[in-house]
C-alpha cells in the first residue's frame, strides 16, 4: 500500500516521523507525495498548545473528507496526553500515541485484517527506556536530524509535556554511532541532536550531551554537529569546554528564555532567573567565537502584568538575540497554570506579543549587520532564482550568486550585505 505523512510540531515529531516511514518503507508499503491519494495518511500530532490540538481535530476531520477511501491513523504527542480526546475522533480509523508509534504497522495490519478501528496507547511509566526507532534518511540531503533524548521531568507550570512524553530518557551512544554511520553513508554531511529536554541526555545512561557530541563527531562524513533547544541551568561550564574542543561543532546555541521577568519565570517553575541567563550568555559569547543564541519568548503567561512585560521585552533587548520565537501563553488543561490568577486577555496578548516581535527583529537585523565582512564555511542546500543559499555554523542563513552545483559543499563565503532575514555575499 501507499501511505504520506502530515508533521504537526517539534523537531523531534519529525524524526519521528521519518523513523515510522522507515518502519513502513520495511514492511513493504511505498511512500508518495501528500498532495497524492495515498492508501495511508497518517498525522503526527502536536499538543503544545490548545491550538495544536484544535489544528490536529481539524486536519484529522479535512483528510477523512478528502481522502475517504484511505487508512487515517492519528499519532503522536495529541492522542498520548489526551487519550479520551483522541479516542472521540472517530475521524481517525487508528489511534496510537507516541509511546507506540513504533508498532504502526501491526496497527495498519489489524486494521486490514478486521476492519475495525484500532486504538493502540499505552501509558508512559517511570524506567521506561529510549524505544523510538532509527532512521537513516531525512528529505532534507544536507541535514539530519537525531533524536537522542525523549521526555522531561521539569514540569514547567504551563506545561503539558512531561504528561505527552513522560520521564527522561536517553538513546545508547554505541546506537547513536551506528545510526549516524547509516545517515552518513546516505549524504548526509550535518546532524543536528534534537530532544524533548535535550540538556537532560545522559542522566539515565551515565552518559552526557558532550558523550553523544563527540559520538557523532567520530563518524567520517559529518562535517557539522549543533544542538536543538536546551535548558539554559543545565548548561555547565564544563559542558561548554568540552563543546568548544570539537572542531566539527556550530556555535549556535538555542536556550529557551520564557520570559525577561524573575517574577514571571519563579510563575512559571523555571529553574533560573534572569541575571543566571544573563551570566550564561556573556560566558558561551567568550568562549565561542561569533556564537549564535536564539531563544523562545512566551508573553501574556498568567498573571503577567504591565511592567512585568517591559521588564522581559528590555531584557531581550539587552541580550540581543539572533533570533527569536515569541508566542503568546495559551491556557492548557492539566497544567498549574491553566488554574492561576490573573489570566491575561487575548487582546492583550496580541499586542504584547507584536511589540516582542518587533523588538527581536531589531535585534535580528543587528545581528546580521555583524555578519557582514566576515568570511564563513557556508553549506550549500538550496537554488532559488539564481541564487544557492545555505548556513554558516552559526546557521545565518547566505545566498550567492551560482547555480545548483554548489549544493551539498561546504564553501568559504564572504558576506557583502543584509537582505531581509538573511545575508548576501560571494565565494571566496
Amino acid at each position: 500500500m501507499t501511505f504520506s505523512f502530515y508533521t504537526l510540531g517539534c523537531k523531534v515529531n519529525q524524526y519521528e516521523t521519518a523513523a515510522m516511514e522507515r518502519l513502513l518503507t520495511g514492511a513493504g508499503h511505498k511512500q508518495i507525495l501528500s498532495d497524492a491519494t495515498p492508501d495511508i495518511f497518517v498525522i503526527n500530532s502536536c499538543t503544545v498548545t490548545a491550538e495544536s490540538d484544535r489544528k490536529t481535530r481539524q486536519i484529522v476531520r479535512k483528510y477523512r473528507r478528502t481522502l475517504p477511501h484511505s487508512i487515517i491513523i492519528l499519532t503522536g504527542c495529541m492522542p498520548q496526553a489526551f487519550p479520551n480526546d483522541a479516542e472521540s475522533l472517530d475521524a481517525a480509523d487508528i489511534v496510537l500515541g507516541n509511546h507506540t508509534n513504533n508498532r504502526i504497522v501491526e496497527a495498519v495490519d489489524r486494521f486490514v485484517k478486521t476492519g475495525e478501528r484500532v486504538i493502540i496507547i499505552d501509558e508512559h511509566k517511570k524506567g521506561d527506556l529510549f524505544d523510538t526507532p532509527t532512521v537513516d534518511r531525512f528529505e532534507e540531503r544536507t541535514r539530519a536530524y537525531l533524536k537522542i533524548q525523549d521526555g522531561c521531568n521539569r514540569f514547567c507550570s504551563y506545561c503539558i509535556i512531561p504528561m505527552a512524553r513522560g520521564r527522561e530518557r536517553s538513546k545508547p551512544l554505541d546506537v547513536i554511532r551506528a545510526e549516524v554511520k547509516e545517515i552518513a553513508e546516505k549524504g548526509h554531511k550535518e546532524i543536528v541532536l534534537v530532544g524533548i529536554n535535550l540538556s537532560a541526555y545522559g542522566n539515565d545512561i551515565g552518559a552526557s550531551l558532550c558523550d553523544a557530541v563527540d559520538a557523532v563527531c567520530e563518524v567520517n562524513g559529518i562535517d557539522r554537529v549543533r544542538l536543538g533547544s536546551l535548558e539554559p541551568d543545565i548548561f555547565t561550564d564544563e559542558m561548554m569546554k568540552r563543546l568548544k574542543a570539537q572542531p566539527n561543532f556550530c556555535p549556535q546555541f538555542h536556550f529557551s528564555l520564557q520570559s525577561g521577568c524573575d517574577a514571571t519565570l519563579k510563575r512559571m517553575n523555571r529553574h533560573y532567573d534572569s541575571d543566571f541567563y544573563r551570566r550564561l550568555i556573556a560566558r558561551v559569547r567568550d568562549n565561542f567565537e561569533n556564537a549564535a543564541i536564539t531563544t523562545d519568548i512566551m508573553v501574556g503567561f498568567a498573571g503577567e502584568t504591565d511592567d512585568e512585560f517591559n521588564q522581559s521585552l528590555s531584557f531581550a533587548k539587552e541580550i540581543g538575540f539572533a533570533q527569536a520565537h515569541v508566542f503568546a501563553y495559551s491556557r492548557r488543561a492539566g497544567t498549574v497554570a491553566a488554574k492561576a490568577p490573573g489570566q491575561v486577555l487575548n487582546a492583550v496578548k496580541h499586542n504584547r506579543s507584536q511589540k516582542m516581535i518587533s523588538a527581536v527583529a531589531e535585534t535580528q537585523k543587528s545581528f546580521l549587520k555583524s555578519q557582514v565582512g566576515g568570511v564563513y564555511p557556508v553549506l550549500f542546500e538550496t537554488e532559488k532564482d539564481g541564487f544557492v543559499g545555505g548556513y554558516t555554523p552559526n546557521y545565518t542563513y547566505v545566498k550567492v550568486k551560482a547555480d545548483k552545483s554548489l549544493c551539498g559543499k561546504i564553501i568559504k563565503v564572504k558576506i557583502t550585505e543584509v537582505d531581509g532575514e538573511s545575508c548576501i555575499g560571494t565565494v571566496e
